[in-house]
């Protein structure tokens, strides 16, 4: 016996099993209640959301023998034809394969005699846009001013190409990617029905692999029910899909928030060896960081029954908003690289070690040797801030008379060398938003065991996220794990401290005033005032940096 596969065999048959185009649906059921009837009819979408079944569905609901109606009752002649594919009223044109004006002209031909057993004569054009540009122009006519027994239901997945001659003469409807929780519910609906037994977080892995199509997501429940020997459990579905599993990109995300970049590129090499796409990986990199940063600010997005929504919640805790949004576009562009690279493996591994590169907060390899002059401070500093010696934790002192012994450094830098705060933000290797938080700050008090920093109210909102955590990490990581790290709220303006911006700013103003005293002393300036009454405008001199 052959067995009808079940995207065909579980095609909806009406209105009401139509799953994801509740939009379409009422507008259409309210113009056949009413019997408002447009002579042409639109579809739009993506593969497998229903277009070419909507359009059979209209065509049962237009011949019915119990009459024009929302609810085709399924039985009649015209219904059960319709159905099988052999109603002679109802004519489907696949314009990839009949794109010639010829066969447009044969088709318009026939469309002027009265149908044979039905109400309406039915043209369903699949693809249209596939159609020559003198198909388009033998059909405009007809398409607006057709017979009154005919109805054309035209279907695309790329309405760009129509031309606009041709939308203007339809109702244009489009249908919308189906979501994965409707989807999951339909597969499960269908595997009851089947009586085949299955596992949830299967049908929400399948659901997903679709990609918004019903179409492809029942085409993956065939090879699911195949591959899983008549019944759908998670495992064998993981396997299944193989390249969908996302459970690689789980493994690279955990080593980039380790910074561990060997543990990434063994993962690399993992997916060379399986021969999968590196291409598709960026992609679903971008869709996971999409999850993750969803899941870290909405963590209601995530189902309860998301098979991987432990891991996406658990994951979404080791990364910053910022990070993501970082990684996000680092993926990104790797996706338009790609194609740059010498080979995928290249352009994704280069993807990955920038992320791994421009982590915010990643400290960077600490330079063995430093220059042993300091950078002179700027005379025009009103208060010079408290400078911050650093030096590398050593071992206890030795007796007198005996050789020190100093433990391993924690901070590259030569004892004798002195920084200022604005110095060693510097070399603390922190980015983005964190170094805004220390560049605002102001090192109030420096000893062997603490940091202690002022932070103006007005910039409070920095202390935010995970910025202050990883200010904390740097510091600890030069100074050793033990050393504490405390920054307090001062009542005070941004201009009354010496923050690095503080006295960034500061030293703005001064080589601005000191560049409109120079423009005033001008004496071809102080000729053009005298002689003309002219005026010096300040916000139009800027300094030279």
């Amino acid at each position: 016996m052959v067995t009808q596969v079940l995207a065909r065999k579980w095609r909806p048959k009406s209105f009401a099993e139509l799953v994801g185009q509740e939009h379409v649906v009422r507008a259409l059921g309210n113009a056949l209640k009413q019997q408002r009837l447009h002579h042409a009819y639109l579809f739009t979408g993506t593969r497998g959301v229903g277009k070419t079944t909507l359009a059979r569905i209209i065509a049962k609901a237009l011949n019915c023998e119990t009459g024009i109606t929302d609810t085709p009752c399924g039985q009649c002649t015209a219904c059960t034809e319709i159905d099988a594919g052999r109603f002679v009223d109802l004519v489907e044109l696949d314009a990839a394969s009949n794109t010639q004006v010829d066969n447009m002209r044969e088709l318009l031909e026939t469309a002027m005699y009265a149908p044979s057993s039905g109400r309406f004569k039915v043209y369903i054009i699949d693809e249209v846009h596939m159609l020559s540009k003198n198909a388009f122009n033998a059909m405009l006519k007809t398409l607006e001013e057709p017979p009154a027994h005919v109805k054309f239901i035209l279907a695309t997945t790329d309405p760009q190409k129509i031309p606009v001659t041709v939308l203007s003469r339809c109702l244009q409807f489009n249908l919308k990617q189906i979501p994965q929780q409707q989807i999951a519910g339909r597969l499960a609906y269908v595997l009851e029905a089947e009586q085949v037994a299955f596992e949830a977080p299967a049908l929400a892995l399948i659901a997903r692999a679709a990609q918004g199509s019903l179409r492809d997501s029942l085409s993956l429940l065939d090879q699911a029910i195949a591959h899983g020997g008549g019944k759908v459990d998670e495992a064998s579905t993981r396997a299944m899909l193989g390249a969908v599993d996302q459970q690689h990109l789980f493994d690279i995300l955990d080593a980039l928030a380790r910074g561990d970049g060997a543990a990434m590129i063994q993962k690399a090499d993992d997916m060379a060896a399986r021969s999968l796409s590196f291409e598709s990986a960026l992609i679903d990199l971008g869709t996971l960081l999409h999850r993750l940063a969803l899941a870290q600010r909405i963590p209601a997005t995530v189902a309860d029954d998301d098979p991987d929504r432990d891991t996406l919640l658990a994951l979404s805790a080791q990364f910053g908003a910022d990070d993501i949004q970082l990684y996000y576009q680092i993926v990104t562009q790797g996706r338009s690289d790609i194609g740059l690279a010498p080979d995928e493996y290249a352009g994704f591994t280069m993807s990955l070690l920038r992320m791994l590169a421009f982590a915010p907060g990643a400290v960077p390899a600490a330079p063995v040797a430093m220059a042993s002059a300091p950078r002179a401070q700027s005379a025009v500093r009103a208060v010079a801030p408290p400078a911050i010696r650093v030096t590398a934790t050593a071992a206890p002192a030795a007796p007198a008379g005996a050789a020190s012994v100093a433990s391993t450094p924690v901070v590259s830098i030569p004892a004798s060398t002195t920084l200022t705060w604005e110095e060693l933000v510097q070399h603390l290797g922190i980015v983005g938003l964190t170094k805004q938080l220390a560049q605002h700050c102001e090192m109030a008090v420096l000893d062997a065991t603490q940091i202690e920093l002022n932070l103006p109210k007005a910039q409070e909102h920095l202390l935010a996220g995970a910025h202050q955590g990883k200010l904390r990490a740097a510091l600890q990581q030069r100074y050793g794990a033990a050393f504490k790290v405390n920054i307090n709220v001062a009542n005070v303006a941004q201009n009354e401290i010496n923050s690095p911006v503080a006295i960034a700013n500061r030293e703005q103003q001064e080589r601005q005033a000191q560049a409109v005293q120079e423009i005033q002393r001008d004496p071809f300036v102080r000729e053009l005032v005298d002689s003309f009454g002219a005026r010096v405008k300040e916000s139009s001199i800027k300094p030279n940096t």
